[in-house]
């Protein structure tokens, strides 16, 4: 494997006294021509020698991290400590986005603005991270998803399909956001029971069906069994009350939600 870049004479010196050094291409490959310079990395083993990955601007690569596939760094990101960034993601030259621990960026997401992603987090597929939002611990980020702003998302919490997480919201726990959801602060999460509740801005999910408060509250008795059998309608009868009693409380003030 013939190397594609090498480590020049420039040097800055990260946090922790690791030294950094701007690397150059030796041959083209990908949109980068041969004698380029990129971003700064403490050796070259940070950025795979196959592939078009690549970092660029100032941005940093230490410790074990790894950038491969088609990924690329840009701008004044930092990817560090035992995190993977590869297949086709970004961590992007708009702010000075993290990416640290053992997390992984993959498929084509993106991390960018002043985003952390740490732990043993996982951003894939067309996720995006963005603005000042951190994403933690063993959570996921996935599918189409969103998180923005200030939003935490961290434990073994999940956020997938369409949803998105803004404002100041907290997804925590075992807590599950999908489907077209919008979380703009911290939802109810009610775990515990045979199926886990959260209470979003505008939706309310249990296990995995997700409707609003309304649609909950028009269901039928049968309806509710051929969700999940004599489980489903015991589950509702015991709970189903106070579930949209709660939802009442948490999306009252967004005025997007009814339960009449």
């Amino acid at each position: 494997m013939a190397k594609k870049y090498e480590l020049t004479d420039e040097s800055v010196v990260a946090v922790g006294g690791t030294k950094l050094y701007r690397i150059r291409a030796l041959r083209a490959f990908g949109r980068v021509a041969a004698r380029d310079t990129g971003g700064f990395v403490s050796d070259d083993a940070r950025v795979d020698h196959d592939g078009n990955a690549w970092v660029s601007g100032n941005a940093w690569v230490s410790g074990n991290a790894r950038v491969s596939g088609n990924a690329r760094v840009s701008g004044n990101a930092w990817v560090y400590g035992d995190a993977q960034v590869y297949g086709d993601a970004r961590v992007d030259h708009d702010g000075n986005a993290w990416v640290s621990g053992n997390a992984r960026v993959s498929g084509n997401a993106r991390v960018s603005g002043n985003a952390r992603v740490s732990g043993n987090a996982w951003v894939y597929g067309d996720a995006q991270v963005y603005g000042d939002a951190r994403v933690y611990g063993d959570a996921r980020v996935f599918d189409n998803a969103r998180v923005y702003g200030d939003a935490r998302v961290f434990d073994n919490a999940r956020v997938s399909d369409n949803a998105w997480v803004s404002g100041n919201a907290w997804v925590t726990g075992d807590a599950r956001v999908f489907g077209d959801a919008r979380v703009s602060r911290t939802p109810v999460v009610v775990a515990g029971l045979l199926y886990p509740v959260v209470i979003c801005d505008a939706q309310v999910s249990i296990g995995c069906q997700q409707e609003t408060a309304a649609e909950w509250a028009a269901f039928t008795d049968r309806e509710i069994a051929a969700m999940d059998g004599c489980a489903s309608s015991r589950f509702w009868k015991r709970y189903g009350t106070h579930i949209l009693a709660l939802a009442a409380l948490h999306q009252e003030t967004t005025g997007r939600i009814s339960t009449s």
